[in-house]
């Protein structure tokens, strides 16, 4: 079971929009950014922003995935790009739930591998349980929880939506 829906198909279609749009106009001035999609929830996330902003203006979109494997010693990350490919570009982090933001932190410090203009992050849901000093700079909801409470966010298939249980 999934639990309660918080937010349906609609509704994360409408924030999806928003974040583009406030992507967009925090990014007016660039020619490209960088995308990047955490995980498989983050590249569906980070697609859906990147065709959003792609119907709204010409910005350049470099699309990156990157893996973090949070079972190894010191969270090993990998990008399907080499960082000097990025080097000197704004670049928005995405991921679906930002719960204690290591997995943000850890994304972050391996962009700071290399000159970047700045580094925005964008998420589905803020959960606020940070242990780390990372925000999401665009949200598509904040949701006060417990931390016994499981946030899903499925953004593709039959049950689009953001559930607690």
């Amino acid at each position: 079971m999934l639990g309660n829906k918080i937010k349906d198909g609609l509704a994360i279609k409408s924030s999806v929009k928003r974040i583009a749009y406030q992507i967009y106009e925090n990014n007016i001035d660039e020619k490209s950014i960088v995308i990047v999609g955490i995980g498989n929830p983050g590249k569906i996330f980070r697609n859906l922003i990147g065709n959003s902003i792609k119907s709204i203006c010409d910005l350049n979109l470099i699309f990156v995935s990157l893996t973090i494997k949070k079972k190894k010693l010191l969270n090993v990350v990998e990008s399907d790009i080499s960082l000097e490919e990025i080097k000197n570009k704004s670049i928005i982090i995405v991921d679906d739930v930002l719960n204690t933001g290591s997995t943000l932190i850890y994304a972050v410090s391996y962009f700071l591998k290399i000159p970047v203009k700045k580094i925005q992050t964008a998420v589905m849901v803020n959960r606020s349980h940070k242990k780390f000093p990372i925000k999401a700079d665009f949200k598509g909801i904040s949701l006060s929880t417990s931390v016994n409470e499981h946030i899903s966010v499925i953004l593709e298939g039959n049950e689009i939506g953001v559930y607690l249980s």
